[in-house]
């Protein structure tokens, strides 16, 4: 009899799940109460958004990062990326080839073989994606409504199916929540396993929490049994979603590292790898092009191979007749070929000074390119020098910056010369970025130059006024350089900050920066 009974049970509860699944679609909340810690629902209602946290938002809200704050529910692309950043294109090629099979295993099997194929090998003192690479995309994934709701509890605890290494970076720097419920890694003398922790402790978590979930995802039962009430939203409403706008996370995603610059879901992946044997041909011919002819046949070449350079409020001044020193160009940094591309549209050869650039570079690059020192006395003299030979072209932020914010810039070209153009530069890429912090510098252009089409947007500011010069103008060098830093970011609509060189390569390769 007490078999029957549990069967009879079990059978009814089947049949009230199924229910509320069929309803669920078309409802966004689902709330369920639990008994005793004990996951049989004896009372179920729906809710909608505006009373979610009411009369709750003084407990502990434990959530799953999947399914209540993240829009997709696939998690390929996130293990792609690791794939591909941290185990490089033959790995990335691997996991793509496994995805059917990961997509007919199913969620539980299918995320094991992803972590397998994906960490396998890797030195775990060198794994970065979890805080230089995963922020960027985990943020442009994160729906504003599952965000309001998780915002606002006091207290948060966050739970995945994911490594906790991929997430914990994420969750604690851009949104405030430090406590993060995930599996570890297996690891043998630093290499990762690719394996997990089979099982999690939920003992630290009170009992009486609120519990934040998706419909589709049953995952980590025995955490969220510990919740009195847990509230689900359907795939169908996360769908619906606004993606978070930047402004909202606790603190603005400045500097992100990886070469990949889209999402690779596996369509895009497979597009990606399609295109390759493509794209490093026409690599190849750009940089003959970029070699071998003139300015004024290469522009129009390259545009027709895809490279779009688009010059705005052109003002090229000249250096003048009698002249015995050129003109200084002061860009923001984007990629390493910007002096290039400011050539390109000025139609005449400039020279560059850099800091870290790969002698590869240098060797392919088709203009004269002078490598800076860091000490004062020394890049000084150099930048005179070449400024008595020609025009010069400088990227005070002395490195690139991806994101829409200008990096603090170094004052040492206002004391060089008072003969100062601003230039704003606009960068947009769809496969690679062409720049790194902590991958190979000598695949930089490379990386860049197999993008089908890199649009670059180059405004050529008015040269400074006399009354706005150091030497001149009797201005400090800290004043011409930030007056210099905000009329490039007012051109690009960008962001000034007082972040560094240093500050870039401490957060995402944990080094200086100098190689």
């Amino acid at each position: 009899m007490p078999r029957i009974k549990k069967l009879i049970q079990l059978k009814y509860f089947s049949s009230l799940f199924e229910i509320m699944r069929k309803t669920s679609r078309k409802l966004p909340y689902l709330r369920l109460k639990f008994s005793h810690g004990i996951p049989a629902p004896t009372q179920f209602k729906f809710l909608k958004n505006s009373s979610f946290t009411d009369e709750v938002s003084n407990q502990t809200l434990v959530f799953h990062l999947e399914g209540a704050l993240l829009k997709a529910y696939s998690l390929f692309p996130y293990f792609m990326l690791v794939a591909f950043e941290a185990g490089g294109l033959f790995r990335a090629l691997i996991l793509l080839l496994l995805y059917p099979l990961v997509w007919l295993l199913g969620h539980e099997l299918g995320l094991k073989v992803m972590v397998f194929v994906s960490f396998v090998g890797i030195k775990k003192e060198k794994f970065r994606a979890g805080t230089a690479i995963l922020p960027k995309f985990f943020l442009e994934d994160v729906g504003v409504v599952g965000f309001d709701m998780v915002m606002k509890y006091k207290t948060k605890v966050a739970v995945t199916s994911m490594p906790r290494i991929m997430v914990e970076c994420f969750l604690g720097d851009y949104l405030g929540i430090h406590v993060v419920i995930g599996k570890e890694l297996k690891e043998f003398h630093g290499y990762f396993l690719g394996l997990m922790e089979e099982n999690m402790d939920p003992a630290t978590m009170c009992i009486n929490n609120i519990g934040l979930g998706c419909f589709r995802n049953s995952h980590y039962q025995k955490i969220f049994s510990r919740c009195k009430e847990i509230y689900l939203v359907t795939e169908a409403e996360k769908k619906k979603w606004p993606v978070l706008p930047r402004k909202k996370s606790l603190k603005p995603l400045i500097f992100h590292d990886g070469r990949l610059a889209f999402r690779p879901t596996p369509l895009n992946t497979l597009s990606m790898f399609i295109w390759l044997p493509f794209g490093f041909l026409l690599h190849i011919t750009r940089i003959m092009v970029f070699i071998s002819l003139p300015f004024k046949v290469s522009g129009p070449l390259l545009a027709f191979s895809g490279m779009i350079n688009t010059v705005s409020n052109s003002n090229v001044e000249s250096s003048g007749e009698g002249k015995k020193r050129g003109m200084l160009y002061v860009c923001n940094h984007r990629t390493l070929l910007d002096p290039i591309y400011l050539t390109v549209v000025m139609m005449k050869s400039v020279s560059a000074v850099t800091y870290s650039v790969s002698r590869f570079s240098e060797v392919i690059s088709p203009i004269k390119t002078v490598r800076l020192t860091r000490d004062r006395k020394t890049d000084e003299e150099t930048m005179k020098k070449m400024l008595s030979e020609g025009d010069l072209v400088v990227c005070p932020e002395g490195t690139t910056c991806r994101e829409p914010y200008l990096l603090r810039f170094s004052p040492l070209f206002a004391e060089i010369t008072d003969d100062i153009v601003p230039v704003a530069i606009k960068l947009q890429v769809s496969l690679f970025y062409g720049s790194t912090a902590s991958g190979q510098k000598c695949l930089d252009s490379a990386f860049h130059l197999t993008n089908p089409n890199p649009t670059c947007l180059i405004m050529i500011l008015n040269k400074l006024p006399g009354w706005q010069t150091h030497n001149t103008g009797g201005k400090s060098k800290f004043e011409v350089a930030n007056y210099v830093q905000g009329q490039i970011a007012t051109a690009l609509g960008f962001e000034c900050t007082n972040l560094t060189r240093k500050d870039k390569y401490a957060i995402l390769a944990g080094n200086d920066g100098i190689l």
